[in-house]
């Protein structure tokens, strides 16, 4: 998606105007919901991904230092590099975009939760094999639900870092917000647009994290003052 912004001539080039937001406002909403859209694919992808090989890396000991090392790998590729490895296979559009920001959420993720399964106590997971409880029930039952605090720590922190990572993808033209400070770079430093850009791509990252904050709490009520589970 590509974004045409009005440019209006301001010599005093001030850092925000509420005309400029006004001239601008379809655009700028366009934006932020191609940012959105993008980082919440984005998480939910690496997600489903992440949390199988949470789940091998903690039943198997022997997986835990590949799948780590694998996905550390994957983080360390400077983005515009994975960017120009991938978009000769997936083409310019939001394929190439959701390819690489799922990559680098996957360390983040698989971590955390790996964290989150290793910290169920073991007379809970004892207690649960005298009841009869298979791997499977096990897992799905005490195991996840025990781990879920960290689980969302990595859903946290992997969504505020791919709200960051989709304004890289200016350079094939599906960046969000990236668009928008990009373009003010283009014309001629215009400020108004570099900050609109910038406080939208903060802000979006900060009400996403109180989202999955406000479900983590709902979902893990005897994490507060230190109710046991």
């Amino acid at each position: 998606m590509s974004f045409r912004l009005s440019y209006r001539a301001d010599p005093g080039n001030p850092w925000f105007s509420w005309q400029y937001a006004r001239d601008n406002s379809d655009t700028i909403l366009a934006a932020v919901r191609e940012h959105t859209w993008l980082t919440a694919r984005a998480v939910l992808i690496a997600a489903l991904i992440a949390l199988p090989l949470a789940v091998a890396a903690y039943w198997f000991r022997r997986l835990t230092g590949p799948i780590l090392a694998f996905t550390g790998v994957l983080y360390t590729i400077p983005s515009l590099a994975l960017f120009a490895f991938i978009a000769p296979y997936l083409g310019i559009g939001a394929a190439t975009v959701l390819t690489v920001v799922v990559l680098y959420a996957l360390l983040v993720i698989v971590r955390n939760a790996v964290a989150g399964l290793n910290q169920v106590p073991e007379e809970v997971r004892e207690a649960a094999e005298g009841m009869g409880y298979g791997r499977w029930g096990r897992l799905l039952r005490i195991e996840l639900p025990l781990a879920l605090p960290g689980i969302l720590t990595g859903l946290r922190l992997a969504t505020v870092s791919t709200v960051a990572l989709v304004t890289v993808g200016v350079v094939i033209g599906r960046g969000g917000l990236g668009q928008i400070i990009f373009a003010g770079f283009q014309n001629n430093f215009y400020k108004q647009q570099i900050l609109t850009g910038t406080l939208l791509c903060v802000l979006l990252a900060l009400v996403l994290d109180l989202i999955l904050a406000g479900i983590g709490r709902l979902l893990t009520p005897w994490t507060r003052r230190g109710r046991p589970a």
